[in-house]
């Protein structure tokens, strides 16, 4: 008998696509396949669903909100209709992926953008078992995920920022954003207090501004990296901005700053106002029809 210890082969990177379940109207739902491995954290996770279609669907990988310290990758705001822009985007033809990732406590900044890049490198590398074409891909989110969204579609340039987990190799490019009123610079962010009457229903760890959270231990170049307006190139994908003109937790000034920033790289950029809108859209009363308006825009970018 060999005394030898046998050859470790290290932990898995990421796992196989889990097995569909058909639905009645033909679509493919995967879910809770694990796109990466961040070695001491909990498997990185997304679900797909696939239409039925005679050729394989763009996608649309959909970056969940939250304030970077909570949420989840299968519910959306509660002013939406559960599953509403996913239910919408196959309606229109169209694959989506919807995928978690670590928060602000769990490691800071960028850990959330390696991990979301992980996944459109997961979804690229997997596409042919999956049934989706990445020939065209969209990226889309709101709040936090709005952030993380925009960084994936600014970053292409910066390796530096690839992460190396995960699925290796590929490409992480997008070829849309939508970004709803998520933050673009968090130098100017300002620090909001919060009505005592929601503050006295928080933890202590939400006393922070969760932006500190997410930058903690950074400086200079490495802080700023953080911000998605500080990567803005004339390479930059088209973008879609949406955002609530009340906005107080993340105000809107934050999209106009984007907006700017793009149009004067000559990149295509469409800021959309909801005029009395808070956060999550909060009091506007036709949400529908910014769900219309996304799936739209991600149609016709992706077509």
């Amino acid at each position: 008998m060999s005394t030898e210890a046998p050859e470790w082969a290290g932990p898995a990177r990421f796992l196989a696509p889990t097995e569909p379940i058909l639905r009645d109207d033909g679509v493919r739902h995967f879910s809770g396949i694990t796109y990466a491995v961040a070695v001491g954290y909990r498997p990185l996770q997304l679900d797909l669903w696939v239409p039925d279609s005679a050729t394989p669907p763009p996608l649309v990988v959909w970056v969940h909100g939250g304030g970077f310290m909570f949420g989840d990758r299968r519910y959306l705001p509660e002013t939406l209709k559960p599953n509403q822009v996913f239910d919408a985007l196959l309606e229109a033809g169209l694959a989506v992926a919807t995928i978690d990732y670590r928060h602000a406590l769990e490691a800071p900044f960028p850990a959330q953008l390696h991990d979301a890049k992980a996944a459109v490198r997961y979804l690229r590398a997997h596409a042919g078992e999956l049934g989706i074409s990445t020939g065209r891909i969209g990226v889309a989110g709101e709040s936090a995920g709005a952030h993380i969204a925009a960084l994936v579609g600014l970053t292409a340039h910066r390796p530096d920022l690839e992460g190396t987990h995960g699925v290796l190799g590929e490409f992480s490019t997008v070829d849309v954003v939508v970004d709803w009123y998520g933050p673009a610079d968090l130098e100017t962010m300002p620090r909001v207090a919060l009505p005592p009457s929601i503050a006295a229903k928080l933890p202590p760890e939400m006393a922070t501004p969760p932006e500190d959270h997410l930058t903690r231990g950074l400086e200079g170049a490495a802080r700023a990296d953080a911000s998605p307006v500080t990567h803005v190139t004339p390479d930059a994908p088209p973008f879609l901005l949406v955002h609530g003109t009340a906005d107080w937790l993340v105000p809107y000034a934050q999209s106009e700053q984007l907006h700017a920033a793009l149009t004067a790289a000559g990149v295509s950029s469409t800021l959309v106002p909801v005029e009395g809108a808070e956060h999550i859209f909060d009091g506007h009363d036709d949400v529908d029809g910014l769900v219309r308006l996304t799936v739209e825009y991600l149609t016709r970018a992706l077509a």
